[in-house]
């Protein structure tokens, strides 16, 4: 027979609703009598039913994550996984399970959040990203759901919670870093252009080129599905051309790595030939011939605080909405050269 809240009162030595106060960690509950409970919920062998509990007080104690497409793929990079890490330290201190998007595309994950929403599955969720002409942060706005962002929100940033870097002041840093060593064609490798740091690492970089007193060409900006549609070839493209860049500011470590791995193949040396430069300071970037020079932008942190803002939200609805920023350290290794 499973063994009840009654049984673990009886065996405490308190009333069930004692049990129930101790569950849900009631602040009211002195540290003994949670202590007293807890072992003979471990002495029978207990595990509440969170899922009635969750109907009883109206809570799914579950937050919604939300990916910018397919999770299959976009767990492929590192920067996911580390985010994640951050989320989940919060929710497991605050007793938070996790609920992943799953849609394999914008309508689906959007009909997705649909269903989070309608159907309370979960109390809040958490956006992985942030892209102009959002669909689903609209829709969250509007059905007054509680959710933070992680990036700068397009539009209505002032009603939106959101924890970001400066991008446009990281790329600043680290183009005006390139042109100091004497680097004057600079190639900018973006994301999607519609997702928001893109945009504002892009503005860093014009920034950066405008005080230098060297002219933008737009001939020099590549977007990463020009790459991945072109593989090898649009590789080849963006290292061999007739003018040449000296040095890459390209906006995530995976796509600096793949350029890298194609510049060997092409007898391009790094930095002797190209210097490159990258964001989100991944694992494999110390490991790689030569050590790829990048931006930490403290992704765990991204995450914990996105986490953070979001629980607070949910228990005190009222609270306004707030930007935080995390700090951006860049990390020099041995992939940039001085032109000097």
């Amino acid at each position: 027979m499973a063994v009840t809240i009654k049984d673990v009162a009886k065996v405490a030595r308190v009333s069930p609703s004692t049990v129930s106060r101790v569950i849900a960690d009631n602040p009211r509950i002195s540290e003994e009598t949670k202590k007293r409970v807890r072992e003979a919920m471990i002495e029978l062998g207990y595990h509440p039913n969170f899922q009635a509990r969750s109907l009883a007080v109206k809570s799914t104690q579950s937050i919604g994550i939300i990916m910018p497409n397919s999770a299959t793929k976009v767990l492929e990079n590192p920067f996911f996984p580390e985010v994640l890490r951050g989320i989940s330290q919060v929710a497991r201190e605050d007793r938070y399970g996790i609920y992943l998007s799953t849609g394999a595309t914008q309508e689906e994950i959007f009909e997705e959040v649909i269903q989070m929403v309608q159907g309370r599955r979960v109390d809040g969720i958490i956006l992985l990203y942030s892209k102009t002409n959002d669909t689903v942060m609209n829709y969250l706005l509007e059905e007054d759901f509680p959710f933070t962002v992680i990036g700068r929100p397009c539009n209505n940033a002032e009603r939106i919670t959101h924890v970001d870097n400066d991008n446009i002041y990281a790329t600043k840093q680290v183009t005006k870093y390139l042109i100091d060593k004497g680097h004057k064609r600079i190639k900018f490798i973006g994301l999607n252009p519609e997702v928001v740091f893109t945009i504002d690492r892009m503005e860093g970089y014009k920034q950066a080129l405008q005080e230098a007193g060297i002219p933008f060409d737009q001939q020099l900006v590549v977007q990463e599905s020009n790459l991945k549609e072109g593989g090898e070839e649009a590789a080849r493209k963006i290292l061999l051309a007739d003018e040449p860049p000296t040095a890459l500011v390209v906006t995530d470590d995976f796509v600096a790595i793949e350029l890298m791995s194609y510049a060997e193949r092409l007898n391009i040396r790094v930095p002797e030939d190209i210097s490159i430069i990258s964001f989100n300071n991944i694992m494999l970037t110390n490991h790689m011939r030569p050590p790829l020079t990048s931006v930490d932008i403290d992704i765990f942190q991204l995450g914990l605080e996105a986490a953070s803002c979001l629980i607070e939200k949910i228990k005190n609805p009222t609270i306004l909405p707030k930007r935080l920023t995390i700090p951006a350290t860049m990390i020099e290794r041995k992939s940039c050269a001085s032109l000097k």
